[in-house]
């Protein structure tokens, strides 16, 4: 171990302990009790000497050499109370005074002692603060001033030194001062190299944790205006920190969002902590604006932000500033979205299981109560004594019911079918006219016994299509039927088609009940029906116009519904000519609520042909 650490050691020990645990205030304060105690130290050591050498001290010299105790008085002072610059304007006093006595006892202004007077400014220039300096200064200034007054006025003794001990004593004392302003000169340099060290230490552990954390720090002014946005925002956006300052930052805010980012901004310069999220534009790596690879995105982010902390020589008048730290929140926002769409998603299923049970337990019920009963009136014929007609009528019955039964398993088989992804489409040449036709004669007679008009107009010349006729068929079967169903008696249903160069397309419209706005959106859903449930007024369970929707889905067709409540309804279909299997699951189906068809544009078809039974 050597001498200035045990020397650095011992100062540690006397220090006072607010300045233990910052480097440099420990290191004026060293500075500061160092050369007083060692000069103190090395003054009483050498009072011996200058004894033995000098003979018996005079007063003055006695007083010299006690003054010397000032110092180490300092010292205790600053290791007790920590009060740096009280300790400066304690040592200036200390310094001035012995300088003064001794000037005063040894020819006034043009003592030896009085070059000494320079060095007390200098001395305080350490504590780093202008009122000690310039209180030192003043000082100095009026101890040279309160000389040449004493001196003018005769109130000094006069020296009993020679010609040639004043001279030495001038050398001595020009010396000694020079040597005390060179140590003071190094003690000064010594203190500006250990604050550049910490500065530098500071700026390295700003500068790792500015590049290394994801967070982005930011300055801004109260308009929004960024002053100083940290290099974590160039990983964030893409782009250089440069282009963000001034507003270029806000301009990458979302227009939807702006309002809300310059609020946070203007509630924090008044005081408040605010965080807001919103989002940021941002250019996607390897793209290049003008380039056919630029693109861009938006990603969230959450926004902290506060009040910077006011300088204390900062003009109060000047606008307030706000510190932010941003981080991207787009990972959370997702989730928070998915997280949403599968809430959603269990929601409309517990709904749709919710209608599934309601319209089941009629539909399933009904045909279910018909067949039972009806086959135990035939069981008991001999004792109810059923006649030969009360027979065949009760046969027919259970077989209407039975085939009711069977279309609503078919049907609730083939949309699973159709959800789950299993249902295959069968493509082979076919002719439309021929299966449009057949389907609308099968349904004639339902028209005819409803009192409802059922219109066909099909050109003979239709072209042969290639597709699933089965399919086909079912959904013409199924807007038909519906059309038929919801048309009250005295209305018309219209079914006409036609054909491009690559497409078909088939118009299923009648003058029925409509659709209400709302449940226009709704069109399509599984087990979704029209009104309420009490107001319905006709069987169904729901799932015709979904298995449309899933077969033209399935031909990569396209369906379109117009309807207006209280004037009726118009399907469009179209489908692709001829069928190609699509590489990847097909998308679904595009259902478009378009504006409300009106009755004129319902009943105005061309050439229409009259069905009859």
């Amino acid at each position: 171990m050597t001498v200035l650490s045990i020397i650095r050691d011992c100062l540690d020990a006397l220090l006072h302990p607010s300045a233990r645990y910052d480097a440099l205030t420990r290191a004026r304060h060293r500075a500061f009790m160092a050369p007083r105690l060692l000069g103190s130290l090395a003054a009483f050591a050498a009072f011996p000497v200058y004894l033995v050498l000098r003979g018996a001290p005079s007063a003055i010299e006695v007083a010299a050499f006690a003054w010397l105790v000032a110092p180490i008085l300092l010292s205790w002072f600053l290791s007790r109370t920590g009060r740096y610059e009280g300790a400066h304007v304690l040592s200036s006093l200390a310094l001035a005074g012995l300088i003064m006595a001794i000037a005063a006892t040894t020819g006034g202004i043009e003592s030896f002692a009085v070059i000494w007077l320079v060095v007390v400014p200098l001395e305080a220039a350490l504590s780093a603060s202008r009122r000690v300096a310039a209180f030192a200064s003043l000082l100095a200034l009026s101890c040279v001033g309160l000389l040449i007054l004493l001196s003018q006025l005769g109130w000094l003794p006069d020296g009993e030194l020679g010609a040639v001990d004043r001279g030495v004593m001038m050398a001595l004392g020009v010396a000694s001062a020079t040597l005390y302003a060179t140590g003071l000169a190094f003690g000064a340099e010594s203190l500006t190299r250990t604050s550049v060290t910490l500065l530098s230490r500071e700026e390295e552990r700003y500068r790792l944790l500015a590049r290394n954390m994801s967070d982005v720090i930011s300055r801004h002014q109260r308009n929004g205006a960024a002053q100083f946005v940290s290099p974590a925002a160039e990983a964030m956006l893409g782009i250089p920190v440069a282009q963000l300052l001034g507003h270029g930052l806000f301009d990458r805010v979302h227009v939807a969002d702006r309002p809300a980012y310059l609020t946070a901004l203007s509630d924090a310069a008044r005081g408040d902590v605010r965080s807001v999220e919103f989002r940021l534009r941002r250019e996607a790596s390897g793209s290049e604006p003008g380039q056919g690879n630029y693109h861009v995105d938006f990603i969230w982010v959450e926004m902290r932000c506060r009040p910077l902390d006011q300088d204390p020589g900062r003009d109060p008048a000047r606008e307030a500033e706000v510190v932010a730290v941003m981080r991207d929140v787009t990972d959370r926002k997702l989730s928070e979205q998915a997280l949403d769409q599968a809430r959603s998603a269990a929601e409309a299923a517990d709904a749709a299981k919710t209608r599934f049970l309601a319209t089941m337990s009629h539909e399933l019920r009904t045909p279910l109560n018909a067949i039972i009963g009806f086959s135990e009136m035939i069981a008991q014929e001999q004792t109810l004594m059923l006649a030969a007609g009360q027979r065949k009528e009760y046969a027919e019955l259970i077989n209407a019911s039975g085939q009711h039964l069977l279309s609503v398993v078919n049907g609730i088989l083939d949309m699973s079918k159709m959800e789950s992804g299993n249902f295959e489409i069968s493509a082979e040449p076919f002719a439309p006219r021929a299966s449009l036709m057949h389907c609308c004669n099968l349904l004639a007679l339902k028209a005819r016994e409803n009192g409802i008009d059922l219109i066909t107009d099909a050109p003979q010349d239709l072209p042969v299509m290639t597709g699933d006729p089965r399919a086909f068929k079912q959904i013409v079967l199924n807007l038909v039927a519906n059309a038929v169903k919801f048309t009250e008696r005295g209305g018309q249903v219209t079914v006409s088609a036609s054909a491009s160069a690559s497409q078909l397309t088939l118009r299923i419209s009648d003058t029925g009940v409509g659709i209400a706005p709302d449940d226009l959106k709704r069109i399509g859903a599984p087990f979704f029906q029209c009104g309420k449930t009490y107001q319905r007024r006709h069987e169904g369970t729901g799932l015709g116009l979904s298995i449309v929707k899933s077969l033209v889905a399935l031909h990569l067709g396209e369906l379109t519904v117009q309807s207006k409540l209280g004037e009726g309804t118009a399907v469009t279909v179209k489908l692709p000519l001829v069928y190609m299997p699509p590489q990847a699951k097909p998308a679904e189906s595009k259902v478009a609520t378009l504006a409300p068809a009106l009755r004129h544009e319902i009943q105005d078809q061309p050439a229409p042909v009259k069905k009859s039974a």
